[in-house]
């Protein structure tokens, strides 16, 4: 069975802001904020889904929306799909205020039509996340809830961390945690399918594309540049329309704008190593990592916007101060060494 033939579900719960307790942090020091449960969902799942089309995986994104979606029109939409199964991604809490509850816990129902499947597809998951993270493992659980019960395909549900702990709450904004989680999930749907996992960090599977490249890394690099804020088609296809957004992401990166995406321009895309020195004045990927990076340490940029201006320079200043660093406002090899941490 070609790895195409396999549907893999993707889930966030919840909204962008809705009104509920229990689905935002309390206020965050620092941030003088409350941040939001599907900030990390929606991120994870997108994530994951990254990581499922580059294992040439079809995909379905039950919820696209950033508005809330009832569980009922979620499992309807689930079930018209057939799919193979479905992972959902979410964060827990425990009252209103910070406490030490902390750790990554997986579930299933076993009210689902294939409960067996979905406890074992419930534990490969687990067993990946807990292999990667260094949170406290709170185990396999069993919930009879909407989308785990009714659903008919195997399903499982990731709380990946606590957002009234305040160490995890940060971790929800933290693109290195949000991506080992998606990548994580992945693994553990590779287990269960019993294929093999294409890793992310090794640019060697990554293939050159142009105009006129099909398949699913074209579908991968479609996805990505909309997660930049570029509005095309995923649709496998590279047309006209992608590869002016390749062309306007490499010049916003200051790479060669040839409309080719090669190396440099997936380093860029996926801000891996060797991270490059950034200062005020510098723009793109890697200073809107660094920004979010900052932000998960609770430290305010005024906004994650991709261009290191003098809030953005403050923040580093402050970050340095606080870790024993020359204060130059200039993110260097020993300061990325402490930024880019979970």
């Amino acid at each position: 069975m070609a790895n195409e033939d396999f549907l893999i579900g993707a889930n966030d719960e919840h909204g962008v802001n809705p009104p509920t307790q229990g689905k935002r942090t309390p206020i965050v020091p620092g941030l003088n904020r409350q941040i939001y449960e599907n900030e990390f969902n929606r991120a994870a799942k997108n994530k994951f889904i990254e990581a499922c089309m580059r294992q040439d995986f079809s995909v379905f994104d039950v919820k696209p929306e950033l508005q809330d979606v009832s569980i009922s029109e979620r499992v309807r939409r689930i079930n018209a799909q057939g799919l193979t199964l479905l992972v959902t991604f979410a964060y827990n809490a425990v009252g209103e205020t910070f406490s030490n509850a902390s750790g990554v816990e997986v579930y299933y129902s076993p009210q689902n039509r294939q409960a067996g499947n979905s406890r074992r597809l419930a534990e490969d998951l687990y067993e990946k996340l807990i292999q990667g993270t260094e949170q406290n493992g709170r185990g396999v659980k069993t919930i009879d809830i909407g989308v785990l019960s009714n659903v008919n395909c195997p399903s499982a549900l990731i709380e990946a961390g606590f957002m009234t702990n305040l160490r995890e709450a940060g971790m929800m904004i933290n693109p290195l945690f949000v991506t080992e989680v998606g990548e994580e999930a992945c693994q553990g749907v590779c287990q269960y399918l019993g294929v093999n996992y294409i890793p992310r960090d090794n640019l060697s599977n990554y293939p050159l594309l142009r105009n006129g490249s099909r398949g699913n890394f074209v579908y991968l690099l479609q996805f990505i540049l909309n997660q930049y804020g570029y509005n095309i088609a995923v649709d496998g296809i590279f047309g006209s329309n992608t590869q002016r957004a390749v062309r306007d992401f490499q010049s916003n990166n200051s790479l060669s704008v040839d409309g080719i995406v090669g190396n440099n321009t997936w380093r860029t895309l996926l801000t891996l190593p060797p991270y490059p020195l950034l200062r005020q004045g510098s723009r793109g990927a890697y200073v809107r990592f660094a920004q979010q990076l900052l932000e998960s340490k609770f430290i305010p940029v005024g906004g994650i916007d991709g261009i290191f201006g003098a809030n953005t320079k403050n923040a580093v200043i402050t970050f340095q101060r606080e870790n024993g660093l020359d204060p130059d406002g200039i993110i260097g090899p020993l300061t990325w060494a402490r930024l880019a941490t979970t």
